[in-house]
């Protein structure tokens, strides 16, 4: 068993199929390779969680008529090609993808064994299929990137700091997904007259020179992109915002929980309970071709009123009813 396998075993207490183990299996068994390019944290598992919920209310019973094969990148993208690689050498019926560098890595190993995209941005935009209503080839799932949703962080950003005029972005250039945020963020600073100014993250080691510099830059507020690479460090994201004095909105509320000021995103254990459906239709002989990419329904606003109040900023009372949570 690979390192990063077992971490993922050690740390979720999900069944972890090997060659070994496959055997003993009833033939009847599906085997799900789950892909991820970060590491087996709180969050990552609450994900999964949720997924094997959504599986369970289909009637799925691991260990009898389900099992998984769980794969970790450990925060290095690079690894994925082999783990993809190791899930196609497994024969595993459908994989599951956590991000969308993940799921680059599973449609450059396989053209057939159908993956289903758990969380990712916009595969469109990215190239991982050529439309969401029948994305054809073995690529269906769930994109997070609904519409209007990088300007909706724009707007309350600007709720929060109402003479607001420079926002900056911090983001993976080696991610399509960062890539794609980063012009629709563009697109819509435009049109509410705001100068964004990008901030590449290629290391996790770049974050405090990354803080340094919006210094000179006179930055006034910021948005930081979900990545693998921003995740693990959630935590240190946070406090330097407080630190420098920038009002931050991340995407999804676990950076909020971290100490974030503020998250707007799709509520990730939605999505994922919903990629639990997808994979249902395919094991039941569906062509994920055929099957439509949903785009998220459900978006939560989520309040750090400790950080807030860190930032010295005065939270109006209309503000705190349009969030779906206040963190005290």
């Amino acid at each position: 068993m690979d390192r990063r396998t077992f971490i993922g075993s050690a740390a979720s207490g999900l069944v972890v199929v090997t060659v070994a183990t496959m055997a003993q299996q009833s033939s009847r068994a599906a085997l799900i390779g789950f892909l991820d390019a970060s590491s087996p944290d709180p969050t990552r598992l609450h994900n999964l969680e949720a997924f094997q919920h959504g599986l369970r209310e289909l009637g799925y019973v691991e260990g009898r008529n389900i099992s998984f094969v769980l794969k970790w990148g450990l925060g290095d993208s690079s690894t994925l090609p082999s783990l993809a690689r190791e899930l196609v050498e497994l024969k595993v019926d459908v994989i599951v993808t956590a991000s969308t560098p993940a799921a680059i890595a599973a449609k450059d190993a396989t053209s057939t064994i159908p993956i289903v995209l758990a969380q990712a941005g916009d595969p469109v935009g990215t190239g991982l299929v050529s439309n969401l209503r029948r994305p054809g080839g073995n690529i269906t799932g769930m994109s997070l990137l609904g519409p209007e949703v990088n300007s909706k962080r724009l707007e309350i950003l600007r709720d929060f700091v109402p003479r607001l005029t420079r926002v900056a972005v911090i983001y993976n250039p080696l991610n399509p997904a960062g890539l794609e945020h980063l012009e629709r963020t563009r697109e819509a600073a435009s049109s509410l007259g705001l100068v964004i100014q990008p901030l590449e993250i290629a290391a996790q080691s770049d974050v405090n020179l990354i803080f340094a510099a919006t210094e000179g830059m006179r930055t006034e507020a910021l948005v930081v992109f979900l990545d693998p690479l921003t995740a693990p460090i959630r935590t240190q994201l946070a406090t330097l915002a407080v630190k420098y004095r920038l009002p931050a909105i991340f995407e999804t509320r676990d950076f909020a929980e971290a100490g974030g000021l503020l998250a707007y995103g799709p509520s990730l254990s939605d999505v994922w309970r919903r990629a639990g459906a997808y994979v249902d239709k395919i094991l039941k002989g569906a062509k994920p071709g055929d099957l439509p990419i949903e785009q998220p329904t459900k978006f939560e606003l989520v309040i750090n009123l400790k950080t807030a109040k860190a930032l010295g900023l005065t939270i109006s009372q209309s503000l705190l009813l349009r969030a779906d949570e206040v963190i005290q």
